[in-house]
């Protein structure tokens, strides 16, 4: 069964991790994605061990479901390779920042002169209206520029950065949906269109939709911030043997969980009435249910959970999370962990459509797709404007 995207095809200007994890998601769903990796190589390639010098952990599943060309931008026949690869493309997606593509003439206005209905996203830090346009930005920025450090501060008296590229993925999420919207636009209409996806933007409309709170109101009701969340209580708690996360969600399973740890002094407590109650005592009953659970183990919780609907799960390791993905090939690096795809669709499932491929694996196979002779691509190679890793010759 063919991939929705089956079809279109994606022009992919990106690197790091929030636009490479986009344009993956976009070929896992069936889009011929076609990377242009730059001279100085993809920098999630080194992010990490892996077992290709070229190919971390991290890039094997990035860049799966891509093609890659490596083409030198700045060289004066890149230009011209690029704009006939845009020609053939339904979507354009690029992290550079404004600047950037100016000076490499990579602007919505030129790229849709190449293809007058191009879906063009760029993505990057801050909007393009502000002065803040084309400042540098990656996830740890973007994490304090956006509430995610503050709310931490909040919970933990210090500001801190969330031990995951949050802002990068959220960001890298949006980007498909923004993209996904405007083609369906175009198949109803005809029409291209620009989109623009700001890390500050993705990520202010991700923390507000609790953290904006009271604040929301205005005049404000009460401060910012989702009280439940920026508690220090909150957290993983200790059994006899381990660890567990139990959230007791409702007033019976309050009631239930108090009666199995012998605390009756607390059955029908006003302090977890209702939903209002437990949100402004969070504390204290996130308190109370740590007590109770470091009396017995954790399989005897999860049991006990389990048959009253009480939500629990064990806390699982990165690396027991990486055992339950499946092993795969790469014909190149090995076997290694294949990440599954986040959604599953019945009639046109999602899938790795290729490896990762080495830098400019395809330059032969995608250029020649648009006019270019064997003789014309050796000769980009030749004269540096294309790039292989390993040989001057195909790729």
């Amino acid at each position: 069964m063919a991939g929705a995207l089956k079809g279109i095809r994606v022009l992919d200007l990106t690197s790091v991790v929030m636009g490479p994890m986009a344009t993956q998601i976009l070929g896992d769903l069936g889009a011929d994605v076609i990377t242009v990796e730059s001279a100085r190589g993809e920098t999630n390639r080194a992010m990490g061990p892996g077992p290709h010098s070229a190919l971390s952990g991290t890039s094997l599943n990035l860049l799966r479901s891509k093609r890659n060309i490596a083409l030198d931008l700045t060289h004066p026949d890149g230009h011209d390779v690029f704009m006939r690869l845009a020609a053939t493309c339904d979507v354009f997606v690029t992290n550079l920042r404004p600047s950037s593509l100016g000076r490499l003439r990579l602007t919505y206005d030129e790229v849709r002169h190449a293809r007058p209905d191009v879906i063009y996203c760029q993505a990057h830090g801050f909007p393009t209206d502000t002065d803040r346009a084309n400042d540098p930005a990656y996830d740890d920025i973007i994490q304090s520029a956006t509430g995610v450090a503050d709310a931490a501060r909040r919970a933990y008296g210090e500001p801190r950065l969330v031990p995951i590229l949050v802002a990068d993925k959220v960001a890298g999420l949006t980007i498909v949906y923004a993209v996904l919207a405007a083609l369906f636009h175009r198949e109803r209409s005809g029409e291209g269109q620009h989109i623009e996806v700001p890390m500050t933007q993705a990520m202010t409309a991700f923390m507000l939709v609790e953290h904006g709170a009271g604040g929301v109101s205005q005049p404000p009701t009460g401060p910012a911030g989702y009280q439940r969340i920026l508690t220090p209580e909150r957290r993983p708690q200790r059994t006899a043997d381990g660890w567990i996360n139990v959230l007791p969600y409702s007033r019976q399973q309050y009631d239930t969980l108090f009666a199995a740890g012998g605390r009756e002094d607390l059955l029908g407590d006003a302090r977890y009435a209702d939903g209002r109650a437990r949100i402004a005592n969070s504390d204290f009953l996130y308190q109370q249910v740590r007590a109770i659970l470091v009396q017995r183990t954790t399989g005897e919780w999860l049991a006990f959970c389990r048959d009253n609907e009480i939500p629990a799960t064990p806390v699982v390791t990165l690396e027991e999370l990486l055992a339950e993905q499946p092993v795969m090939t790469h014909p190149l690096a090995g076997n290694y962990r294949h990440i599954r795809p986040a959604a599953r669709l019945a009639a046109t499932p999602m899938r790795a459509s290729r490896p990762a491929p080495l830098p400019g694996q395809h330059n032969h196979e995608v250029l020649k797709e648009v006019g270019y002779s064997d003789d014309d691509i050796d000769d980009l190679l030749t004269r540096g404007v294309l790039r292989s890793l390993g040989s001057a010759g195909r790729a």
